[in-house]
């Protein structure tokens, strides 16, 4: 008897198991659109620092990555059994979030006159040309700014892979949740950090003998730089389709809105494939830019006001 029990609850194990594993491949399968928006943008965040530092920053904010996902995934699951209705809401506030971060860049870029650039610069790129320059602060800063965004990306990874395994039991729902927060960690931050050291790896290589060796290293400190600004390009991007694109799902007006335009676009002779797929994203980023700079507005807006208030109280 004893026997067959411990068979029993040997083969309810290996079942649980095996469902798990299923599970995370689905789930794994779902997140991989905003895995990669995950990499481009934090691949972007922690580009700029001393080349001594890359590694230790990377190591931090993947640290942070973790520490958001141990907060994230309780809260997940807390959320969506006691108050499912507060998710959408929830994941909307952050989409706003990255879609206030993707128009303060542009307007940073484009907007701000050139003696206001200088330092700004500066700081983003921790350069060590200026010595007044506070180097531990500033890159403690770029640590928090790249955990934060990592926050709002985590959420969505969360989100999308608790929809797999909404009607699984509680404890397949932690074992897949878990799995995919550390694998996207490890993953993400994996890639990060072999993309900005590929400089390094150039000139390693580049110093060895062998030809093919030295070849592989011309072309890894070719590709660094350019690799390094179009992750800038792609990062600023990413904000805005995964934030336009949450914005967009939670309001069904838009969603239907954009999944109707696309079906449209599919419709277009020779290129409508290409259309179809092409119409959502372009939507959901334009989605994203009129989200983030109707934020912004009302941020600078209440900014003000709060200093004329201020003011007056000093006055």
């Amino acid at each position: 008897m004893a026997g067959a029990s411990l068979l029993a609850l040997i083969d309810d194990i290996a079942t649980i198991l095996d469902d798990v594993a299923l599970m995370t491949k689905v789930a794994a399968k779902k997140t991989a659109g905003v895995l990669g928006d995950d990499l481009a943008l934090n691949a972007q965040q922690v580009s700029g620092v001393r080349a001594e530092r890359e590694l230790p920053v990377v190591w931090a904010v993947a640290v942070g990555s973790l520490k958001n996902k141990l907060i994230l995934v309780p809260a997940a699951l807390a959320i969506s059994r006691f108050l499912p209705a507060a998710v959408t809401p929830l994941l909307m506030l952050g989409g706003l979030y990255l879609c206030l971060e993707g128009v303060e860049k542009l307007a940073h870029k484009w907007l701000h006159a050139a003696a206001d650039d200088a330092p700004h610069d500066a700081a983003d790129a921790l350069g060590p040309a200026d010595e007044t320059i506070d180097l531990p602060t500033l890159e403690a800063e770029k640590i928090k700014g790249a955990i934060r965004t990592d926050f709002v990306l985590s959420a969505e990874i969360v989100v999308i892979a608790l929809g797999t395994v909404a009607d699984a039991s509680f404890t397949t729902q932690v074992a897949v949740l878990s799995g995919i927060g550390l694998i996207m960690t490890v993953g993400v931050y994996g890639i990060v950090a072999g993309i900005v050291k590929m400089d390094d790896l150039g000139l390693h290589l580049l110093s060895r003998s062998g030809s093919v060796a030295r070849t592989i290293g011309r072309g890894l400190l070719l590709a660094a730089p350019r690799l390094m600004k179009a992750l800038t390009v792609i990062g600023t991007a990413a904000m805005f389709l995964v934030g336009g694109g949450i914005l967009a799902h939670g309001i069904p007006a838009v969603h239907h809105g954009i999944a109707h335009a696309a079906e449209l676009a599919g419709g277009v002779p020779a290129v409508g494939g290409l259309l179809a797929a092409s119409t959502p994203l372009l939507l959901d980023a334009l989605v994203g830019i009129v989200g983030g700079s109707l934020t912004l507005i009302g941020v600078k807006a209440f900014a003000a006001v709060r200093a004329a208030f201020g003011g007056k109280r000093k006055a």
